[in-house]
């Protein structure tokens, strides 16, 4: 393993990213983050109503499978850190990187950047997989339209946000299948568990995966709950939380 000083934050992030396209399981979740998105936008252009009603959202319908893709990035951003600390090797990270707080900004640069880049590609061909297989008749949203525009953008940017959330949780947790089942709670199930307070309850808004669904629709505004920046920031700020305790768990806690 490469050695770098305790301030070579540029040599950590070298570090961090040789260690993430090395490892076989990054490529293998990456391809099922593809396969949702892509693949799901073809299925459900494909099966498309061709006399819907007003209230059909294409935009938001088109990307179905990002329930998928941020679980996938989620897994992702836990394995990079759990993984480590499973295998012991966390202690060879620290002795080349003695300061624990770059080592974790390292490791959330690199999977910030490789999941946005590759969620950002992802969400603009899964908008051209619809058109591509949507029949005649379907609606075909446009990226003419800034709404549209915007659900794509966002479409490519939360599961980078769910990524830095799950890497938060795996340096506070230091074991996988507990940080996963965390994320998996936490985005998923709780807004299960919670449905019974109703759809367009005050709680139901603030939860991640209600945040990224309202977000994706371009016809149809949602009046009661969180705008797109609003919720946008909010799960940025979550990512910051998770980051900042996992930070201060590294420092506090022996490897």
């Amino acid at each position: 393993m490469m050695t770098v000083g305790p301030h070579d934050l540029s040599g950590a992030v070298r570090m961090e990213w040789r260690k993430l396209r090395t490892v076989r399981s990054t490529w293998f979740i990456l391809l099922v983050f593809a396969a949702g998105m892509v693949g799901f936008a073809a299925l459900v252009g494909a099966t498309g109503p061709r006399h819907p009603s007003p209230s059909y959202d294409p935009t938001e319908e088109l990307f179905a499978g990002l329930a998928l893709g941020q679980l996938a990035i989620g897994i992702l951003g836990v394995l990079l850190l759990s993984s480590e600390f499973g295998s012991g090797s966390i202690r060879a990270t620290f002795a080349a990187v003695p300061r624990r707080g770059s080592v974790l900004a390292a490791k959330a640069a690199v999977i910030a950047a490789v999941t946005l880049a590759a969620g950002e590609a992802l969400a603009f061909a899964a908008f051209a997989a619809f058109q591509i297989a949507a029949p005649r008749g379907v609606p075909r949203p446009s990226l003419g339209q800034l709404e549209v525009l915007r659900a794509v953008l966002l479409a490519g940017a939360y599961p980078c946000l769910i990524g830095l959330i799950g890497l938060g949780l795996a340096a506070v947790i230091r074991h996988t299948a507990g940080a996963i089942a965390t994320i998996v709670g936490v985005v998923f199930l709780l807004p299960v568990v919670l449905l019974p307070l109703g759809q367009h309850s005050a709680v139901m808004r603030f939860l991640p995966e209600i945040i990224a669904e309202n977000s994706l629709t371009a016809v149809k505004p949602v009046t009661d709950s969180l705008t797109a920046g609003a919720g946008f920031g909010l799960l940025c700020l979550y990512a910051a939380v998770a980051l900042a305790a996992g930070g201060w768990s590294l420092a506090r806690r022996d490897a």
